[in-house]
């Protein structure tokens, strides 16, 4: 493409030295392709990341390679999409002055989260590991609820002792698979309460292996798993590899031992591939997350990947800055760097002691009331807490002020049991081997119970899991009536004859046929029509149903319609969220609650150096969400549950380990009492000092 330095001024000129030189990383070969060895990109809070990194897939395909043969990997499906939205708007504007070729519409058509490119490439390969194409793919509900099946039928759920639950289940088996630990290991390290049921465990995830074998499903782990052992194979990994010129890769401190197995397989010599991210930031080790997979990824190559640090930040003042660099440097193995604003003014953040958790409300609700009298949004502002239930008593508050709000940390829009019911349809209509879709779509019929509706499946796959067989099962008297309507739903369902652009139609059908089950199931029918009715909307995104099952299932929008009541009909509201929720996000002010030993860190993670560490990068990821004003909130006091409601029995909160010396000296330390609102007239008039300190020290 001609006009280099034209191109250069259209679509790099945004972007500060550093950030330039990590989307131009690389050179023209011999041969006119552009080569790049493998690079770091180490991306602090608010420094442009997801611009960067735009940038670099633009420059990629305007120096000549085809966007067909650019992987990007994100951890969620916005983020792929927004990359997707801003390379195209780069590219556009960067080829509109000069003649060049015209924009795809489909440009990266390999963009999209780890789960939904494994899914397409083993469906691709399906032949080759032993897989029906038209596999289904269960959300972790549904993988709870298979396994909650298996650990009955092996009446592991009538043991004298308590076997645990089938949450806790799919949690331990998760584990294993994504950080690649033995069952034992795995039990002792993060599970150290079910280590006796060792056996037994074994036991059921080997009935469960065998049941989605059978059921032709794949859970989560399944789609990572499968094409880890795709690319295991030499030939297979240079085969795939061979498809792309280079691998981009999102939140590389967020991946696990097995994408970066996978990653490594693919790319052996390292040649075209990026990764960026932030050690700083490294806080999903729950999700079997790995920080020691970017903090040791320049070395597994020779020689080294390239580094390039991005520290100039967008987002905070640096006063807020200060505070954050002194808490990570404290950090025992990181990446150094040292955050840096242009936005040089703004007020130092407060670190607010309170009386108890009901101070920490009040000061929480007055000051945000204060900052909404002075101009500021209530959806310019949040509150972060560490765990969900630490917003209780706010909520409450909030409640009866008739404060509106919106808390993210909860269930997934695909959680909701009536969008939930609507998917099963259309699953076992899309894999009639799927037996956890059929038994929740039979069981909406009267009098099929889990007897019946195993009766009718077990019908079904002696007919060939042809759907025009359920013609003749007799079903239980109560759902007689209700029968001939749904057999011919499921047969229409099921016809290939339905061209792929008007799947979508087959939705509506669904959704017709399932509203009266609705109506009888659940209350709040308004806001749950509403929700299938926005399902419905998003249906048109998607060429076919298949991609649609799989992807929604993969990446669900959130939605708290469900969880909420009546939808808010106020356009304002404060939010609430958990730290992990709110990663990627950013307020004007941010209050932080409970910053205290127990809390930050977590009285869980108190036992491992590695533990703590994440809670200092989890007390990190907080404070730099807040743009121009941070409040960390310690209650001195924290009242015991369980007791009468005028009781007073409580325990005192130990300062955070984390607000040490040196970062307290950047922050401005704050009492909230009821103190401060007395009258000045009880204030110390006096200046006169006393040296109290030296007379006790003379007592002994």
């Amino acid at each position: 493409m001609g006009h280099a330095a034209e191109l250069q001024a259209d679509y790099l000129e945004s972007l500060n030295p550093a950030q330039r030189q990590a989307a131009t990383w690389g050179k023209k070969a011999a041969n006119g392709s552009f080569e790049a060895p493998p690079l770091l990109v180490i991306a602090g809070a608010g420094t442009g990341k997801t611009m960067t990194l735009a940038h670099r897939v633009a420059h990629l395909i305007i120096q000549g390679i085809s966007p067909e043969r650019i992987l990007l990997l994100t951890f969620t499906r916005r983020a792929a999409l927004e990359m997707t939205r801003r390379v195209e708007s780069i590219v556009r504007q960067a080829v509109s002055s000069v003649d060049g070729p015209p924009v795809s519409r489909s440009i990266l058509p390999w963009s999209g989260t780890f789960h939904s490119v494994a899914n397409r490439l083993i469906r691709r390969y399906a032949h080759n590991l032993g897989l029906d194409p038209g596999f289904s793919v269960l959300d972790r509900a549904d993988a709870a609820d298979m396994l909650d099946v298996i650990r009955h039928e092996l009446h592991l759920s009538k043991k004298a002792r308590r076997f645990p639950k089938k949450d806790t289940c799919l949690a331990i088996y998760s584990r294993c698979v994504n950080a690649q630990k033995p069952l034992l290991d795995s039990l002792n390290e993060t599970f150290p309460w079910c280590a006796d049921w060792e056996e037994e465990l074994r036991q059921l995830f080997r009935h469960y292996v065998e049941q989605k074998q059978e059921s032709q499903v794949l859970d989560y782990d399944d789609l990572l798993l499968y094409w880890s052992h795709l690319v295991a194979d030499k030939e297979l990994a240079a085969e795939i590899g061979s498809w792309f010129d280079h691998v981009l890769v999102d939140e590389y401190q967020d991946t696990n031992l097995l994408q970066a197995d996978i990653l490594q397989a693919m790319r052996p010599d390292g040649f075209g591939l990026t990764v960026v991210g932030d050690d700083a930031q490294s806080i999903y080790s729950f999700r079997a997350a790995d920080v020691e997979n970017i903090l040791s990824f320049p070395d597994q190559y020779i020689p080294s990947a390239k580094i390039i640090s991005l520290e100039e930040n967008y987002r905070s003042t640096q006063v807020i800055l200060d505070s954050a660099n002194c808490l990570i440097a404290e950090s025992e193995r990181q990446y150094k760097k040292n955050l840096f604003s242009a936005k040089k003014s703004g007020s130092k953040p407060s670190y607010v002691t309170v009386e108890d958790c009901d101070a920490e409300c009040e000061f929480v609700v007055e000051t945000v009331l204060e900052n909404r009298e002075q101009g500021m949004q209530l959806k310019d502002q949040a509150v972060l807490f560490r765990g969900a239930h630490h917003s209780d008593r706010l909520e409450l508050e909030l409640v009866r002020r008739n404060i509106p709000y919106v808390k993210y940390g909860g269930l997934k829009f695909l959680e909701a049991s009536h969008v939930k019911d609507l998917l099963s349809i259309l699953k076992w209509a899309e894999n009639p081997k799927n037996q956890v879709a059929a038994f929740r779509v039979l069981k909406f019929l009267p009098g099929m119970g889990p007897a019946n509706a195993a009766r009718c499946f077990d019908y079904l796959s002696v007919g060939g899991y042809l759907f025009s067989t359920l013609g003749v099962f007799t079903p239980p008297q109560a759902a007689r009536e209700d029968w001939p309507d749904f057999c011919a739903l499921m047969e229409s369902l099921s016809s290939t004859e339905l061209t792929d652009n008007a799947w979508q139609l087959q939705l509506g059908q669904a959704r017709r046929w399932y509203q009266p089950y609705l109506e009888r199931l659940y209350d709040s029918l308004e806001t749950r029509q509403a929700d299938l009715e926005q399902l419905e909307q998003i249906s048109g995104r998607y060429p076919t149903r298949e991609r649609f099952l799989t992807e929604l299932t993969l990446d669900p929008p959130a939605a708290v319609g469900d969880l909420a009541g009546d939808p808010l009909l106020d356009e304002d509201y404060l939010v609430l969220s958990t730290v992990h929720s709110a990663k990627g996000q950013e307020w004007e002010a941010v209050f932080v609650l409970n910053v205290s030993d127990g809390n930050f860190p977590s009285e869980f993670s108190t036992g491992k150096p590695a533990m703590i560490e994440e809670e200092r990068r989890l007390l990190y990821v907080a404070m730099t969400r807040a743009k121009q004003d941070l409040q960390l909130i310690a209650p001195l006091r924290y009242h015991v549950t369980q007791q009468h409601r005028s009781g007073d029995k409580h325990v005192y909160g130990a300062r955070s380990r984390f607000m040490t010396d040196s970062l307290m000296q950047t922050m401005e330390a704050r009492y909230h009492g009821r103190d401060e609102a007395s009258s000045n007239r009880l204030s110390p008039r006096s200046n006169k000092r006393l040296d109290v300190q030296s007379r006790l020290r003379e007592m002994w």
